[in-house]
């Protein structure tokens, strides 16, 4: 998601740190969890320079799943899940000391917006500030009304931040 990334610097500035991580190998490999341990790496290394509050996971479909892992571990303000690939209860694993915003399309097919639905209003009840805002006829790939899920990552982001509203 080199583009979010790109999108995310350009709207909130050059005081915010944005890393886009890149997974050795593709795919959520049980054995391995190759791709969270990368993140794990890149989350550890953002440790030692970004205060704990200051730190929020954006992913999208596996990376999403790969965020709500990482923000188990805690020292994490928020997670931003766009179009989670979350087959099991992976939003189980936002602790309440973090935020959650889900934002799915409601026309996706490779990932399934009712789940990601229920399994927010799952994480709200048990006491996470947890919304799931729906992008009407937005499939997985974020390409319809890109621009609307750009800016409310984008919102949210710079809001665990305490910074102003980002740009346009």
């Amino acid at each position: 998601m080199l583009w979010l990334a790109r999108s995310l610097r350009r709207s909130l500035g050059t005081g915010v740190q944005v890393r886009c991580v890149r997974y050795r190998l593709r795919g959520w490999n049980d054995a391995g969890l190759d791709a969270l341990r990368d993140a794990e790496a890149a989350l550890a290394s953002m440790r030692r320079t970004v205060e704990p509050d200051k730190l929020v996971l954006v992913g999208h479909s596996m990376g999403a799943r790969v965020a709500a892992h990482l923000s188990a571990t805690g020292g994490v303000s928020g997670v931003v899940a766009l179009a989670p690939w979350w087959p099991r209860a992976d939003a189980d694993l936002v602790p309440t000391s973090s935020r959650l915003l889900v934002l799915h399309g409601t026309d996706d097919t490779w990932t399934d917006p009712q789940s990601s639905l229920a399994q927010t209003r799952q994480a709200k009840a048990r006491g996470v500030n947890a919304e799931w805002l729906g992008i009407e006829g937005g499939d997985h790939y974020l390409l319809r009304d890109w621009r609307r899920w750009h800016r409310l990552t984008a919102e949210f982001v710079a809001e665990q931040l305490g910074d102003a509203a980002p740009g346009p």
